[in-house]
């Protein structure tokens, strides 16, 4: 994949050390953008900074946790400093959590899914929009999921999270719309990454079960996702915002 869907752009990307945020790094960066990664694992941002640069593509790191606010702050204002401005974050950074019915759902495990998923977006967006409102242009996409569309069972605060990705995301591009502002999301269905890997060990027939509910059959791969987001966040759609894409195989038609 070599094109110009994001020739000139500035993109910050969060979640950027691994899977889908990782494959978002690679995409955006033969789509022509600069790229900025942002996530919690130094060495893993500085592994694939070097990698992108190797290739030839303009990328640099910032240790950032997005649950807290100024670390939210800090990768935007990193993104500023470093190129002068920011046209296009990807707000990918978000974490899963066990099957467990919701009677026996621990607060904590609640807490921290809201806190990365929710807060986490939340946090990013406001500074990510201030950035971009004295330009009157920017575009936003941020990751829900499936389970932000329809239930899936044995994981409420999960599901609870990713529909208020949708919220959020609905929210703020009604709100900006007027100010050249566009935030869409995309809606992945089972995507190979560490995470679901894990999921799959630990769980074993869910990734035939998953397969079997996706009309196509099988799990997607990361660079598939960020094919997506890299099409929303780029000029080619300059009408579009407020959307929730599925990337899914089929799975929410099925």
């Amino acid at each position: 994949m070599n094109s110009d869907l994001l020739v000139n752009k500035v993109v910050l990307i969060t979640g950027a050390s691994s899977g889908i945020g990782a494959a978002a790094a690679k995409v955006f960066s033969q789509e022509g953008a600069a790229v900025v990664l942002a996530a919690r694992r130094e060495d893993r941002l500085a592994a694939l900074v070097a990698e992108l640069r190797d290739k030839g593509a303009e990328a640099a790191y910032v240790v950032s946790d997005v649950s807290v606010a100024a670390d939210a702050g800090k990768a935007v204002d990193f993104a500023v400093t470093r190129y002068g401005r920011l046209d296009a974050a990807f707000n990918n950074a978000g974490i899963g959590g066990d099957r467990t019915p919701l009677h026996l759902m621990a607060d904590d495990v609640y807490d921290t899914i809201m806190d990365v998923n929710v807060r986490g977006i939340w946090n990013c967006m406001r500074h990510e929009i201030a950035a971009m409102l004295p330009r009157g242009a920017g575009a936003i996409v941020n990751t829900s999921s499936v389970a932000g569309l329809v239930a899936i069972p044995a994981a409420a605060p999960y599901v609870a999270s990713k529909h208020a990705v949708v919220g959020l995301t609905r929210a703020a591009a009604d709100e900006y719309a007027g100010q050249g502002i566009r935030v869409n999301a995309v809606a992945p269905g089972t995507t190979r990454s560490e995470i679901t890997a894990d999921w799959f060990a630990r769980n074993p027939g869910m990734e035939e079960l998953a397969n079997s509910l996706t009309p196509q059959g099988r799990t997607a791969e990361p660079e598939e996702i960020a094919a997506a987001a890299a099409w929303l966040l780029s000029d080619r759609c300059p009408f579009l915002t407020g959307t929730v894409m599925p990337v899914d195989g089929g799975f929410v038609n099925h």
